[in-house]
Parts: structure tokens; C-alpha cells; sequence
């Protein structure tokens, strides 16, 4: 599973911090899928444009490994978290808002999105949540991912971060 970050993990809109530098929200019921994802053994990735380092903390604690920052075209990122994982792009769902996504969107065997995306986004998309980017679309997507795999609630783990 890759996920982009604003207007997917994050809300679309940003408060600037005084410094100029963009403060995110994030949900946390998206974060607790996301370490149990991580514990149970699912490679995640993120890809984002930003570059602020609080989004590579948030995401580092959480156990994701593969983190992206800067990346103006994601294809590439695509790529190296497949060489790094040993996935091929059919194996790999990708969650993405807008038209930076579409090219990494276009070749992943699940493209999907969350509520507010881009009109070509959800056009693209096998699965549009309806939740809005930041409001736990990534919960849903790795909820039914680790439900349909009996990996949601089936032990310990589950209870705790």
C-alpha cells in the first residue's frame, strides 16, 4: 500500500506555519491502521510532494519505512519502493488525490482515492472512499485490506500501538 500524503493522509488545505513552512492535519484513526498494517507485515510506502520533516516523523513512527518526501514526479518512487519491496505494480494499491498521482495511479493494480478527489483521479479509480482526503479514507482502505485478509481484530496486536 503508497499513499500520498496532502489531501489523502492529510486535509487538502494547509495552516502556514509563521515560518512559511505548511501544518498538516492528520487523522489518527488512519495512523492506527497504519501500524497494524505495518506490524502485521504489509509494506507501506508514502510519496509526497511536501517536504517537511514533522510528515517524515509522523509517518517513521508509525513503522512505514518507505517515505518519499520532495517528489515532484512519483513515478520514480513508484519504482524504487518496488525495487526495495520486491512488488510488482500489480500487487500494490496506491491512494492519490490529484493530478500528481494519475501517472503512478495509471500503472498500480489498485488506484484508489478518497471522496474529494480529483474528477480524472476517481475516473481512474477502482475504489473512491467515501471519506474526504485527511478524514480516514486511509483507514478504510487498509481496514478492508486487513478484514478481507483476516488480519483486522485477529489478535493482540490489534489492541495496542
Amino acid at each position: 500500500m503508497v499513499f500520498d500524503v496532502d489531501g489523502v493522509l492529510s486535509l487538502a488545505t494547509v495552516v502556514l506555519h509563521p515560518t512559511g513552512e505548511p501544518m498538516r492535519s492528520v487523522n489518527i484513526k488512519d495512523g492506527y491502521a497504519m501500524q497494524l498494517a505495518v506490524k502485521k507485515g504489509y509494506q507501506i510506502g508514502i510519496i509526497s510532494g511536501g517536504k517537511t520533516e514533522s510528515v517524515r516523523l509522523r509517518f517513521e513512527s508509525l513503522g512505514v519505512k518507505h517515505i518519499y518526501m520532495g517528489a515532484s514526479v512519483k513515478i520514480g518512487c513508484l519504482a524504487d519502493f518496488m525495487e526495495k519491496t520486491g512488488l510488482s505494480a500489480e500487487e500494490i494499491l496506491y491512494m492519490g488525490d490529484d493530478i500528481p498521482d494519475y501517472e503512478v495511479m495509471k500503472v498500480v493494480g489498485l488506484p484508489v482515492c478518497p471522496a474529494d478527489a480529483a474528477a480524472e483521479i476517481k475516473q481512474l479509480s477502482k475504489y473512491v472512499s467515501p471519506f474526504a482526503g485527511g478524514m480516514g479514507c486511509g483507514r478504510d482502505v487498509i481496514e478492508q485490506i486487513l478484514r478481507s485478509q483476516h488480519c483486522w481484530m485477529c489478535d493482540a496486536e490489534a489492541f495496542g500501538w
